[in-house]
């Protein structure tokens, strides 16, 4: 499974890359707004930090709006990838973005029958939120195993099953068991990943072992 790194936070990003692990970013303009840049500088600059897909959101809620949009960003680096929503205007703008070889991430999926309509109009990835729908008391993996399971019965589908609003390293796990595509994940997330007890445990007990050893050799 891919792991792309959820956040517009350009330092954050040179940090998590150097672990060698982050395939890709995606963002939205929210996330930059905060950053107070312009969105395209920090696209590119994204772009030139990390060698994988890098989503960038469009605002317009019509297909020629979103189009427009489209282009410029997709100009900016061979890595964009323009995130559209899962509305009616969003498969339109992404069938012709896909038409034009122009990749695509249909967002806030919240179906498997949404999750169908973008790989039918040749999204590049679909990202299910499952966070949220945990949050309205509903299992949110569950939808990631059923967009999985029908992808999988039509191998045509060239569409990617991309994890988003993940909020714990359990939603990581689950979503690799349930053999989606990628997991897009905030910073916090990844640090939760890699830290273990019994890792931080085991490593201070080498360390002191290694001590002990080198005290004894030098007396």
């Amino acid at each position: 499974m891919q792991i792309f790194l959820d956040t517009a936070d350009v330092e954050d990003i040179r940090t998590y890359a150097a672990w060698g692990v982050i395939d890709g970013v995606t963002t939205n303009p929210s996330l930059i707004a905060k950053s107070g840049r312009i969105f395209e500088d920090v696209i590119a600059e994204i772009c030139g930090i990390v060698d994988g897909p890098v989503s960038a959101e469009v605002t317009a809620l019509d297909a020629d709006g979103m189009l427009a949009q489209a282009e410029p960003l997709a100009a900016l680096h061979p890595n964009v990838i323009i995130k559209v929503p899962l509305i009616p205007e969003g498969l339109k703008a992404t069938k012709e973005l896909t038409r034009r070889g122009v990749k695509t991430n249909v967002t806030l999926c919240f179906s498997a029958n949404q999750a169908l309509l973008a790989a039918k109009a040749g999204a590049t990835y679909v990202s299910p939120f499952i966070g949220r729908l945990d949050d309205q008391g509903e299992r949110g993996m569950a939808l990631i195993e059923d967009i999985v399971r029908a992808y999988r019965n039509y191998p045509a589908f060239g569409t990617q099953v991309l994890v988003a609003s993940v909020r714990t390293g359990e939603h990581v796990r689950e979503a690799a068991l349930a053999g989606a595509h990628v997991a897009t994940i905030p910073p916090a997330i990844l640090d939760e990943m890699v830290r273990h007890d019994l890792t931080d445990s085991g490593l201070a007990a080498f360390l002191a072992d290694w001590k002990n050893a080198r005290t004894a050799a030098d007396s």
